[in-house]
């Protein structure tokens, strides 16, 4: 960009508005993130709506300086790429388990909040802002309620795990005779694995694909694996998909 550019009183006034409607709609949704001690709070809420609505601001006073292609939609979809990184930093997985999506999701209401004060669009701003608070306050109960629903297996899909604990002279025949089991049931195994248990045994887990079981089903064919010889003890488990 060649010369300076100042912008007129009423232009700097609009900026000034929409930023300043960005970083209060931004802290309103760290508050409610930081009194429930999410790890992006009030100060990342509030920074990445704030920025997001800088880069859109200057993407729309860039193009009106010097037209182009580079227009406030085009800094809209480099802000939202940008912000989907910020928020994967926010994920964390600990074994079977995933936390930090509410949070990135969170953080990325927050850019879509700014980037709508930054276009000047100040009404969409706060019915973003409106419904990202909806989205994490009414809709709590309601999460609270269906978690604490009783967990039908033959409704629920998830991953499950038949274990067999075996002689280990018998491991390696046990292998294909569990796998054909299963899969005459119609519970096809995605993966084998193996560990020793004590002395003389050996412990075999077969994954089974994600899938929605029949418990009966499942019982019975275990049991027809528990008076194979040298098997002794089968049963399942399940854990959640990720």
């Amino acid at each position: 960009m060649s010369g300076w550019h100042f912008a007129t009183l009423s232009e700097t006034g609009e900026t000034l508005v929409n930023l300043l409607c960005a970083f209060v709609l931004g802290g309103i949704i760290g508050i409610e993130r930081q009194v429930r001690q999410r790890t992006a709070g009030l100060r990342t809420n509030t920074l990445v709506a704030v920025g997001a609505a800088i880069f859109v601001s200057l993407g729309t006073r860039l193009h009106e300086l010097q037209g182009g292609s580079q227009t406030a939609i085009t800094i809209v979809a480099y802000v939202v790429s940008g912000i989907g990184f910020l928020g994967a930093g926010a994920i964390m997985k600990e074994g079977a388990s995933v936390s930090g999506l509410n949070t990135a999701a969170t953080v990325w209401g927050s850019g879509a909040v700014g980037a709508c004060a930054g276009a000047g669009v100040l009404d969409e701003a706060f019915l973003a802002a409106l419904f990202v608070l909806a989205s994490n306050t009414l809709l709590r109960p309601l999460v609270n309620h269906i978690n604490r629903l009783p967990f039908r297996e033959e409704s629920g899909e998830a991953t499950y795990v038949v274990y067999v604990i075996c002689e280990r002279w018998v491991r390696s025949d046990l292998r294909d005779a569990v796998a054909e089991i299963l899969e005459q049931a119609s519970y096809p195994v995605r993966q084998i694995e193996d560990h020793p248990f004590g002395d003389h045994e050996v412990e075999l887990s077969f994954t089974l694909y994600a899938t929605a079981v029949q418990v009966d089903e499942l019982d019975e064919a275990l049991e027809r694996v528990e008076h194979m010889e040298g098997v002794h003890q089968a049963f399942w488990n399940s854990g959640e998909e990720i």
